[in-house]
């Protein structure tokens, strides 16, 4: 089983979403020794900017046009992206809340690899998945929790967990589990990461 971990926090040891993705995988590892996981870390991934060169190169690829060298180059560093998502068995995903969503090194990632012919499929007006995932697993983890605030229902605060399952779905990911991990920046941070931690090994049991 090939795993596809995507780190989005750029804070390393100090990261409670990289706390509980170890955790889950430390425990997937022990279970399944022969695991692979390939890691891509949005913060130590050389990941190109999606420029001029490289929207050129996406509207002619996508029409079948050729490229010249420079947009051949932007358009293969996508490619072996995307690569790494079409050989992933599984998705494993953390994602700290930044301003009520998620890193911008994350949705630079995202929009990256996410193109049709490549993540997705369209036919007539249908947008359909290019990936076939069995499984995968967002961990998503908040500094402090959203009650209603100022008159604010919660759901307006929480921009991060719709979009990721929604992506996830879209791509190709067949079944989308999800661990909210609320608290991690405040006075219960420390009980909040080991129950996250707890939960995520739990996770690791039925992946």
């Amino acid at each position: 089983m090939r795993v596809l971990n995507i780190v989005s926090s750029p804070r390393g040891d100090g990261s409670a979403s990289v706390a509980i993705a170890d955790a889950f995988l430390e425990r997937l590892r022990e279970r399944h020794p022969d695991v692979e996981v390939d890691v891509l870390d949005v913060w130590h991934e050389d990941l190109p900017e999606f420029d001029l060169v490289a929207s050129t190169a996406k509207y002619k690829a996508t029409r079948g046009r050729e490229l010249d060298e420079a947009e051949a180059a932007a358009w293969g560093a996508i490619e072996r992206l995307a690569a790494r998502f079409a050989a992933a068995d599984r998705i494993v995903i953390g994602v700290p809340m930044w301003n009520w969503a998620y890193p911008y090194k994350l949705k630079q990632l995202i929009d990256l690899v996410t193109h049709r012919g490549l993540l997705f499929t369209v036919e007539g007006d249908t947008i359909g998945p290019a990936l076939d995932v069995p499984l995968g697993l967002a961990l998503l983890v908040r500094g402090q929790a959203y009650p209603e605030w100022g008159g604010r229902p919660p759901e307006q605060f929480d921009h991060q967990s719709s979009y990721i399952e929604f992506w996830l779905r879209l791509i190709g990911v067949r079944e989308v589990r999800t661990l909210v991990v609320e608290h991690t920046w405040d006075d219960l941070a420390g009980p909040a990461i080991e129950w996250g931690r707890a939960q995520a090994r739990a996770m690791a049991d039925r992946f």
